[in-house]
């Protein structure tokens, strides 16, 4: 979000840029431009990891990325209110080691400090083998 975070409280054309800018910053795989949208506090529930503030999620992104290979995301804004945001997603990837591709479904929920930094993701989501030639991202 080059023009610096969108600050709550959430319209929904507010809420929908915030949602495009994750999904570009995502598909972007640059761990580094991650904590810059994030509060010094901020605390993850990413699957079944749990990471707390901004410093830690670097590593953590480093060490999970490579694993997904030839990532690709989909966000879809779900709900909005005040200073929380969820989301609906899909990524297809191949799996570095075992070259199998996966469809991830999952749900996001956000929440964002006054200042429009995300304090809160909690992140659910299945994945699901697929063949290379099923593949709709």
């Amino acid at each position: 979000m080059s023009a610096g975070p969108i600050a709550p409280p959430f319209d929904e054309g507010r809420a929908r840029a915030v949602v495009q800018a994750f999904e570009e910053a995502w598909n972007r795989r640059v761990a580094e431009e991650i904590p810059r949208t994030c509060t010094a506090d901020t605390r993850w529930r990413y699957r079944d990891a749990f990471v707390g503030g901004r410093e830690n999620i670097v590593p953590f992104l480093r060490e999970r990325w490579p694993i997904q290979e030839h990532y690709k995301l989909r966000k879809e804004l779900w709900s909005y209110w005040a200073n929380r945001i969820s989301v609906r997603f899909v990524s297809e990837w191949r799996h570095r080691d075992s070259g199998q591709w996966y469809r991830t479904h999952g749900n996001e929920h956000w929440e964002f400090a006054p200042d429009g930094l995300q304090s809160v993701l909690d992140l659910s989501a299945n994945d699901i083998p697929i063949e290379e030639s099923g593949r709709t991202l």
